[in-house]
């Protein structure tokens, strides 16, 4: 069981100003009341000896008194799945079970729908027990204490819950928190987790973290946990490339740190009528000095989920989330995908999570891509979205008006939080922009020949260190004549809820509406990718300062700006409509101007007014995750 390591009153190696952004909210956040069964305890093991040192026995058990312990006149709970990680079987009418034992596994429960399992002290659910006799090989976070020979008996305690009960469900999904310092920890914890910790709506089914919960660094663990200690609602943690123990040997293990101080690298659990499956994505090398890995699933991990899925209805909601998604509209990821996918065929409604890109995607069954195709996915079988990033674009750029990095993600969205929502037969889902209401869906720019060109001097820029003279800074709202004449200007909407079959319509002046382009449409195309297909409301941000702009989003419309607009200022109203038939209007003001002269004072008036203070910029430091292997994978080559 992992200990708390408290902070000593010297930190080490970090500045004061660093220690004290994370100990020392700007102003404290008004916690929702936590769901009334929401209770504290732990897994309850009895040390004796074992009839049998290669069977574990045990018993779910209803926890009425709630004191972890499996007393006398407490009843089993029967028809319970209870896994060693391969396994699973179902509790008997006593609510008892029996597995075979591996030397090195982790065993957990399926938390039923109408039944809650307790959480510890910060909140996190506490449903598994390790079991390793001789204990994790030498690592430097510690991985997991000899546990020594097969337990008398592992017991795990529940108590009966209407909330988990009820059908209507709202799930927080918080994937790449990935900090990699008390700095960026504080930064999480005063955007997207305080978002969470104002809420109210998903106490019942918590709040599951998606994987690269830090950077690297597992003694960030406990400043993780601090952090999400104040949520409503349970906290279930899947791990990522950078929740490993690096110096492990093999991938056997790689997460025994993880494993040790959240939980399974792979478990379920039921909320309302939805079945949540979590799978680790990662194989890791054994390569300390590269932390190289493989995006895929185990073969133990798709055996179990074989397994588990066996005792699921096939009509059933099924969400299988993983730090790794299994597809990305850039690519397919996972490099077994079409086994995995041949494992989910007979379930029409599941969908698959993932994060790990930073980027922000809702890709729709039945779309279709040339690079999916190339790996063997002529079509997408199952909804599959990625998460977005707590972290944004690695805490990048500069401060806001919160004192919080932009970090506007490589592919025109923001830091924040997915939450699925079921309702019965149904499901959606919502992306919750830090500190954002609900309806900040909508980012506008103007994309014109004049910006595209820039914008390729500012890459130029980046990709050179940032050595020589940076290009001079130019408003994206600004459009001259020519530009106009040319054509190929566009006003472009990032629309964060849209899919394939969403739509997005703009007006110019209050004229009619047209129908805007969706750039990424997925009818079996090749990625298109370049300036032209990129956002540049998020893109000029990104060049004046992190670089990270993928020149590609599967969320971006364009609609061709009219060549024979007046000069001056006009007005644009953009409204997207998303698949469950919800609008979101926003309006964009750009200036039509005569040349490239008049453009520049223009652009330099308009800057002013941006709201981006490039001094502010210039003093806030990239992050270490800029990188990382995921975030050259989704840059330019």
């Amino acid at each position: 069981m992992h200990q708390r390591r408290f902070l000593s009153s010297a930190v080490t190696g970090v500045s004061a100003v660093a220690a004290l952004t994370l100990m020392a909210p700007l102003a404290p956040a008004q916690a929702a009341d936590p769901p009334a069964e929401l209770y504290e305890g732990h897994v309850e093991v009895d040390r004796g000896e074992a009839d049998d040192a290669e069977v574990l026995e045990g018993q779910v058990f209803d926890d009425v008194n709630q004191n972890s312990k499996l007393d006398e006149d407490e009843r089993g709970v029967p028809g319970v799945a209870v896994s060693n990680g391969i396994d699973v079987v179902q509790t008997d009418g006593e609510g008892t079970y029996e597995l075979p034992v591996r030397d090195n596994m982790t065993v957990s429960v399926t938390q039923p729908s109408g039944w809650q399992v307790p959480v510890d002290s910060d909140n996190f659910a506490q449903f598994s027990y390790n079991h390793m006799p001789e204990g994790s090989p030498d690592l430097k976070y510690g991985g997991i204490e000899p546990t020594g020979d097969t337990p008398r008996a592992v017991n795990f305690p529940m108590i009966e819950s209407q909330g988990t009960a009820q059908a209507e469900q709202d799930c927080a999904i918080a994937s790449d928190t990935q900090a990699y310092d008390k700095t960026e920890m504080g930064y999480a914890r005063d955007g997207a987790v305080r978002d969470l910790v104002e809420r109210d709506d998903y106490g019942a089914c918590g709040v599951l973290l998606l994987g690269d919960n830090v950077g690297d660094d597992l003694s960030l663990n406990d400043d993780l946990r601090d952090i999400y200690s104040d949520v409503n609602g349970p906290v279930r943690a899947a791990p990522g490339n950078h929740d490993m123990d690096f110096d492990s040997e093999d991938d056997a293990h790689s997460l025994d740190t993880f494993r040790d101080q959240f939980g399974p690298s792979h478990f379920s659990y039921d909320v309302g009528e939805t079945h949540f499956v979590v799978l680790d994505g990662i194989d890791y090398s054994g390569d300390e000095s590269t932390h190289k890995y493989t995006e895929r699933f185990s073969e133990d991990q798709l055996e179990w989920l074989e397994n588990d899925l066996a005792n699921v209805p096939e009509n059933a909601h099924v969400v299988i989330a993983s730090h790794v998604p299994v597809v990305t509209h850039r690519s397919a990821v996972i490099q077994n995908a079409t086994d995995f996918y041949d494992i989910i065929a007979d379930y029409p409604n599941a969908v698959t999570v993932g994060g790990h890109t930073h980027t922000q995607e809702n890709l729709v069954a039945g779309e279709q891509r040339a690079e999916w195709a190339a790996e063997g996915i002529d079509e997408l079988s199952h909804t599959q979205i990625v998460a977005g990033a707590v972290s944004g674009d690695w805490y990048s750029g500069g401060l806001n008006a919160d004192g919080l990095p932009y970090a506007f993600t490589s592919d025109a969205s923001e830091p924040g939080i997915l939450t699925l929502e079921f309702d019965g037969a149904d499901r959606s889902e919502r992306y919750t922009v830090r500190n954002e209401s609900d309806d900040h869906q909508l980012l506008l720019g103007v994309n014109s020949p004049e910006w595209r060109d820039w914008a390729q001097e500012a890459q130029d820029w980046q990709d050179a260190d940032k050595e020589g003279e940076e290009p001079e800074a130019i408003s994206e709202r600004v459009v001259t004549r020519d530009d106009l004449a040319e054509g190929d200007t566009w006003l472009t909407s990032s629309f964060l809820a849209g899919t394939s079959d969403a739509s997005v319509e703009v007006s110019f002046d209050g004229t009619s509406p047209v129908v805007a382009e969706h750039t990424q449409p997925g009818e079996g195309e090749e990625l298109r990718k370049g300036w032209e297909y990129t956002d540049p409301y998020t893109a000029s941000q990104n060049l004046r300062t992190s670089g990270g702009v993928g020149q590609t989003s599967s969320h971006l419309w364009r609609a061709e700006i009219p060549s024979d607009l007046d000069l001056g200022t006009h007005t644009a109203e953009v409204t997207g409509t998303d698949r469950y038939d919800r609008e979101f209007t926003e309006t964009i003001r750009f200036t039509v101007v005569e040349d490239e002269q008049k453009a520049a004072t223009t652009s330099k008036a308009l800057l002013e007014d941006d709201g981006f203070s490039l001094e502010e910029e210039a003093a806030v430091d990239e992050s270490a995750g800029l990188d990382s292997a995921e975030a050259e994978a989704v840059l330019p080559d």
